[in-house]
């Protein structure tokens, strides 16, 4: 809670610390002082070799459940529960590097012109007004996504007064801006290019009213997305349309954060600077963003293979 992390992460943690307090019960250790590194090292094997009731947990799975041990043990370490903390020299598994996924520009096209399409009706469960507030918000959401670079959590959890769009706060060459709420909840203004905020704008004006007024009493959602009873879209219902979009548009393994990915290998591969880049996506770390480096490198062989007299024998 202090670091501010999202909900879905703490439920995580408390899955994990379950787990792990029913592991210990069967060895006998009931008293956090009782446990020793090797109860601690016992419990990530059996993560990734699994049991009758758990399937086994990836590399990512057991390194979050390590992490989430190590913070139980070394919080009881500082507040006195425990006189040593048996999870110091227990690592957490390495997973595997994989290079972001990122699609190409006019996979990205089509994937836009896609959102909203034929099958927004059945979606929206509604008349044909609603049907069509559903395919602009679709629309819009999905350009803001790639526009900004912005995570799934982050977009749904927008507020209309994170919008400014007419630029009244700021003077610069792409005056709209959004001010998105990241991990740990810190925060971030990123610049909305004018696809996304045209796309944003005719969502709130001729969608949202009509979204909003499908909900129940009350003041109303401050949501930016709302979904088709005029509450805050949700993960799920923007997974959903992004889902929808992508099959119309003939494109396959498409996420969200599909879209991140491509915006940050989009701006570097168009000769932004890693540094800038990692300020958008709200990384705190640089090394977080050079990731995506790699997969420019990649397209620079790619041309350089294609194009050069001699590079290939």
């Amino acid at each position: 809670m202090e670091r501010g992390l999202a909900a879905h992460t703490l439920e995580a943690y408390q899955r994990d610390l379950n787990r792990y307090a029913v592991t210990l019960a069967l060895r006998g250790r009931t008293e956090i002082e009782s446990v020793v590194t090797q109860d601690v090292a016992d419990y990530l094997a059996g993560l990734r070799e699994g049991d009758g009731e758990h399937p086994p947990l990836a590399a990512s799975s057991a390194g979050r459940a390590v992490v989430a041990v190590r913070g139980l043990h070394a919080f009881a370490l500082t507040e006195g529960l425990a006189p040593g903390d048996p999870a110091r020299l227990v690592r957490p598994p390495a997973p595997p590097r994989r290079l972001p996924r990122a699609i190409s520009l006019p996979e990205i096209e089509r994937l836009l012109a896609a959102a909203g399409g034929p099958g927004t009706a059945a979606a929206a469960g509604g008349s044909a007004e609603s049907a069509q507030a559903a395919a602009l918000r679709d629309r819009a959401l999905l350009e803001l996504l790639y526009g900004t670079g912005a995570r799934i959590s982050e977009a749904v959890g927008l507020d209309v007064d994170d919008l400014d769009l007419a630029g009244e706060s700021r003077s610069t060459l792409v005056a709209a801006v959004v001010r998105l709420s990241g991990k740990g909840d810190k925060q971030r203004v990123v610049p909305v290019g004018s696809y996304a905020r045209a796309a944003v704008e005719a969502y709130l004006i001729r969608a949202r009213p009509v979204l909003a007024r499908a909900a129940r009493r009350g003041p109303g959602s401050p949501a930016v997305f709302l979904n088709a009873r005029g509450g805050r879209l949700t993960r799920q219902g923007a997974w959903g349309a992004l889902r929808a979009a992508a099959a119309r548009a003939g494109l396959a393994q498409v996420s969200p954060h599909t879209l991140r990915h491509s915006f940050a290998t989009h701006l570097l591969d168009g000769g932004a600077d890693v540094r800038v880049v990692q300020e958008l996506l709200g990384h705190a770390s640089v090394t977080t963003t050079q990731v995506y480096t790699l997969v420019t490198v990649d397209r620079l062989r790619e041309v350089y293979a294609a194009a050069h007299p001699r590079a290939l024998g």
